[in-house]
């Protein structure tokens, strides 16, 4: 398996960028909904349809590209694991990865208050949220591309 991998290692994280691309995507796009949502009223029209498109959005876009990230990444690192793990950067960008991960489960547990008309935090809360993914994305891309230490 290592040898396929490392055959085909550009066409690995060729998908691998593609999963993150599409994963980040929803990780910025689901807390600008949730803005919309908290100002919304409770059992209108609008807030009908964002429930759909944030459950819409995590099921189908965000959860299967996170995984695929996951798959992706942990078999580019098992194929190269001495090479990688003997980086500083790679320990610092999975400690990142794993804290968007756990962001990424809290976008979800919001979600799911809001499928119950239970939200009780403020549009600004989610505003404030809304800059998370894109400071560990940010982050996450200099130490891949830098690799500083």
């Amino acid at each position: 398996m290592q040898d396929f991998i490392m055959n085909n290692y550009n066409w690995f994280k060729a998908f691998h960028i593609i999963a993150v691309m599409a994963w980040m995507a929803g990780m910025l796009y689901l807390p600008r909904l949730f803005v919309y949502h908290a100002d919304a009223k409770k059992g209108s029209d609008l807030s009908e349809t964002l429930k759909i498109m944030e459950r819409r959005l995590l099921k189908f876009i965000m959860n299967p590209a996170m995984i695929i990230t996951w798959i992706l990444g942990l078999l580019i690192l098992w194929a190269n694991w001495e090479f990688i793990m003997s980086s500083g950067w790679m320990h610092a960008k999975l400690t990142l990865v794993f804290i968007l991960s756990g962001v990424h489960g809290m976008f979800s547990k919001w979600r799911k208050a809001f499928e119950r008309d239970g939200n009780v935090k403020s549009a600004k809360f989610f505003r404030i949220w809304n800059e998370a993914p894109t400071v560990i994305m940010i982050l996450v891309i200099v130490l891949a591309v830098v690799e500083p230490f």
